[in-house]
C-alpha cells in the first residue's frame, strides 16, 4: 500500500501500536519517555526520482526513535534490543513499502523524565502526494 505523504506519519505510528508494551508517538512529544517510540522525518525527509510531479512516487525517510529506561546498563541493553526486534516484526508486518536503511547504536540520552537508552530505526517509504 502507498500511503499519501500527509498521512505516512500516522499510518506508521498506527502499523507500530503495541498497547501496553510502549507508547508511540508520531510527532516529537513535549518530553521522551520512557518505553516509547518516537517518529520523526530524517534527512533528506523526500526524495523524489525525478522532476515529473504528478505520476513520480517519492520516498519519505523517517527515523523511529525507541526510548527504555537507563537503570542497569545489562538489562537495559536486553530491553532496548528487545523492542528493536518487535519493531522489526511490526515493520514487516505493515502494507507500507518500507524498506529499513539502518539501527544506530544503543545511546543514553539525558531529558526531563530522566536517563533513556535510545536507538533509532531509520527507514524509507515509498509515498505519494497526495
Amino acid at each position: 500500500m502507498t500511503a499519501a505523504i500527509t498521512t505516512l506519519r500516522s499510518t506508521l505510528a498506527t502499523d507500530l501500536t503495541n498497547t501496553g508494551v510502549w507508547n508511540i508517538f508520531s510527532f516529537p512529544p513535549a518530553t521522551l519517555i520512557p518505553n516509547s517510540i518516537v517518529i520523526t522525518p530524517s534527512d533528506p525527509y523526500l526524495v523524489p526520482s525525478n522532476n515529473d510531479y504528478s505520476t513520480v512516487a517519492p520516498t519519505a525517510n523517517f527515523k523511529i526513535l525507541m526510548a527504555v529506561p537507563s537503570l542497569n546498563n545489562q538489562s537495559d541493553l536486553s530491553n532496548i534490543e528487545t523492542m528493536i526486534v518487535a519493531v522489526f516484526n511490526k515493520l514487516a508486518s505493515s502494507s507500507l513499502s518500507i524498506s529499513v536503511t539502518s539501527v544506530s547504536a544503543p545511546a543514553i540520552a539525558s531529558v526531563a523524565s530522566g536517563d533513556l537508552l535510545t536507538s533509532d530505526i531509520t527507514v524509507s517509504i515509498l509515498t505519494s502526494w497526495s
